[in-house]
């Protein structure tokens, strides 16, 4: 896949998940690790941020810093990505858990649930004092 093929499969990513250009605050800080003294000199790693979610990546697996900006967005949008997956799978199990709630019980649990009631009662009728019908 060319570039311009990748750079506009990104932007329609972007758009699909709600990420606008303009909400993104880029940032281009020197890079730390090996390479010597060229990395100590060139701005390359690619701090990215989107306030409306509270997300931020920093970049710098190439060397080159248009490459990192891309995957910067792309590693955000995976990110972004995550989020809303996680947050679709609470609200789809506080569903489940509320319809278990309001399920009848089987015929198993009444029946369970009568015996634990009848046994109780046992215990306790056992607990009396002798003579007291």
């Amino acid at each position: 896949m060319e570039s311009s093929e990748r750079t506009a499969a990104l932007q329609a990513r972007m758009k699909k998940i709600g990420i606008q250009e303009s909400e993104l605050i880029e940032k281009f800080i020197r890079g730390t690790g090996s390479g010597g003294q060229k990395i100590n000199k060139t701005s390359s790693c690619v701090f990215l941020q989107h306030p409306p979610s509270g997300l931020e990546v920093k970049v710098q697996r190439e060397r080159s810093r248009e490459m990192n900006r891309h995957l910067a967005r792309e590693e955000l949008c995976q990110r972004l990505e995550n989020q809303i997956a996680a947050q679709a799978l609470a609200r789809k199990q506080a569903r489940e858990k509320k319809r278990r709630r309001k399920r009848a019980p089987s015929k198993r649990a009444k029946a369970r649930n009568v015996e634990r009631k009848r046994q109780h009662g046992l215990k306790k009728q056992n607990r009396r004092k002798p003579g007291i019908d």
